[in-house]
């Protein structure tokens, strides 16, 4: 009986080293036979490592074609005065006018003696008629005033002044142009009047500028002799 539980008592102890030496076995080849876990990622961003400069590329020996541009050009900024460059306003001191030589330019004065020559005439029409005319000689233009005041001779006062020949403006004249007055030499008809012959007709054009001038041979005037205004046409100053 001893020896039958001894005898089953050795294969229990034999099995049961078999058994924790098998368990032992197992235990070390474990991590052998386990797949490799991946390693886990960290979150730690790694070292910034420098970027070394980037080298410089050799210039190019042909020049890039400029690229077409529709923009207008920058206006360049106005410098900017200093009190030193600033102008000095202009005088209002007005300058002196020139000589007038054209249709716009305003009369400056009357006519005088100085600025015209001075014409009497014979005319057909109407008879007992002579006609005066005064011709612009000077460098500018000037107005004919009103009406000339005539005497003859030694004459003192001044014959009479047709006023219904009066014009609507006065007659401006440009160099070389010419105004007219008719001298009507007979006194009014009817009158008892008294003539003679003269030589010089006195042609006053201003009460100080006067001219003289050589009266048609043979012209005979009477007290009541008059002088129209001077006007632009001949055919206006012989109406009267």
């Amino acid at each position: 009986m001893r020896t039958s539980v001894r005898r089953l008592a050795l294969p229990a102890a034999a099995l049961a080293a078999a058994l924790a030496l098998t368990a032992c076995q197992s235990t070390d080849q474990e991590p052998a036979a386990r797949a490799p876990e991946k390693p886990q990622q960290t979150t730690t961003a790694p070292a910034t490592e420098p970027t070394p400069a980037p080298t410089a590329e050799p210039a190019s020996t042909t020049p890039p074609k400029p690229a077409p541009t529709t923009a207008a050009p920058t206006a360049a900024p106005t410098p900017t005065r200093t009190p030193a460059d600033t102008p000095t306003p202009a005088r209002t001191t007005p300058k002196p006018q020139p000589p007038a030589d054209g249709d716009d330019a305003p009369a400056s004065r009357p006519c005088t003696a100085a600025d015209v020559k001075v014409v009497a005439s014979k005319v057909a029409r109407p008879i007992n008629h002579l006609a005066l005319t005064i011709t612009n000689t000077g460098g500018r233009r000037c107005d004919a005033m009103g009406a000339p005041l005539v005497g003859f001779d030694h004459s003192q006062a001044p014959i009479r002044i047709v006023e219904e020949s009066k014009p609507q403006a006065v007659v401006t004249l440009l160099p070389g142009e010419s105004a007219y007055a008719s001298l009507i030499l007979t006194g009014e008809p009817g009158g008892d009047t008294h003539g003679m012959t003269i030589r010089t007709i006195k042609v006053n054009l201003t009460t100080d500028s006067m001219k003289t001038v050589t009266a048609p041979k043979g012209t005979y005037v009477e007290d009541g002799a008059a002088v129209s205004y001077w006007q632009r046409e001949l055919e206006d100053a012989l109406q009267y």
